[in-house]
């Protein structure tokens, strides 16, 4: 029996669960666990149906000497940070601004963290000592920038995304609160625009989770890093990402002279609400594999940060267009097709 299916056995010794709760206690990607789910069920040690997963008669036995883990904290749900003081006031802000943001569209792969996460992904950023910089965003279903801006911390913000509506929405949102954002629609596959070149000390992204994509969006960021020191943030997950893929991520970050400083598991989590993938959710590749609609929020993602050691150097420069590959892959199980 391998990790990924003592990990699922191991998530079901105190009973049976959703089948999206049971991915979201495994990190491998969505199409090892299925394979994981298929090997169990078919060696009689698990059963499912109707999306739920149960432990078998026979599972209980190669499972005697295992013991049930609940280690989670229920107060910052398992991330490290409590959102208190300073922070709940710009979450209750934010929160209230949310309520009119623009709906996720399939075209784009669009799907945004809860605000409570994009909150703490500032108090994050805030304790590595990065707040107070120029940042550069690189695609922000998230709205990170408004909520950045709301502390009223950084130096500058400024925004590029694919999205009409989005940056449409940002530059009202900044311009009626006096924010003093700066949103434009860009298309990462295009030649980068040189104002943006070497004039900040912080990007922010959430990549898309192909190979192609993350090399994209990664170098867009680090295009705009004035040079050692300056640091880059992005989201990850083991969903669409399995271990090989995170080899070759790793990989171009030290190529383009990054170390990885932080890596935050299950840092943020999807929400499957009405205006984010939920829309779409039969288009889902998984959803066609499980023929089940979520009742869980099991798409998370982990957090990483990294730093430049040497001079960023991008291993994309010029315009490099890949059209649906930079969405899509054999990973790509949470991407509509």
């Amino acid at each position: 029996m391998d990790r990924i299916e003592v990990q699922i056995l191991q998530s079901l010794l105190s009973g049976e669960r959703s089948v999206y709760e049971v991915i979201d206690r495994q990190d491998a990607s969505l199409l090892e666990f299925v394979k994981a789910m298929e090997n169990l069920i078919s060696s009689g040690f698990l059963e499912f149906s109707k999306g739920i997963l149960r432990i078998t008669e026979k599972g209980k036995e190669i499972l005697r000497g295992f013991i049930n883990l609940e280690a989670h904290c229920s107060f910052c749900e398992g991330t490290g940070y409590l959102i208190d003081g300073f922070y709940s006031k710009i979450l209750s802000e934010f929160k209230n601004i949310c309520k009119d943001r623009p709906p996720a569209v399939e075209r784009f792969d669009q799907g945004f963290i809860d605000e409570e996460g994009v909150i703490r992904r500032l108090e994050f950023i805030h304790e590595r000592g990065d707040i107070y910089g120029k940042f550069f965003i690189v695609g922000d279903d998230d709205l990170f920038s408004i909520a950045a801006s709301l502390t009223g911390l950084p130096a500058e913000i400024v925004v590029i995304d694919v999205d009409e509506r989005l940056v449409k929405f940002i530059n009202k949102i900044s311009k009626s609160n006096d924010l003093g954002i700066s949103a434009y629609v860009y298309d990462v596959q295009k030649k980068f625009p040189e104002e943006f070149y070497k004039k900040f000390d912080v990007f922010v992204t959430d990549p898309v989770e192909t190979i192609d994509g993350i090399k994209l969006f990664l170098s867009r960021g680090v295009s705009t890093l004035k040079g050692v020191g300056c640091a880059g943030y992005f989201g990850l997950t083991t969903l669409e990402a399995s271990r090989r893929k995170w080899y070759e991520i790793e990989k171009m970050i030290l190529e383009m002279g990054f170390v990885i400083t932080d890596v935050r598991r299950r840092f943020n989590i999807y929400p499957a609400n009405e205006k984010s993938y939920s829309q779409f959710e039969e288009k889902l590749p998984i959803y066609k594999m499980l023929g089940v609609k979520t009742n869980y929020n099991w798409y998370t993602s982990s957090f990483f940060r990294i730093e430049a050691v040497k001079e960023p150097k991008p291993i994309v420069d010029g315009e490099m267009i890949i059209d649906e590959h930079v969405y899509k892959d054999e990973e790509s199980l949470a991407t509509p097709y």
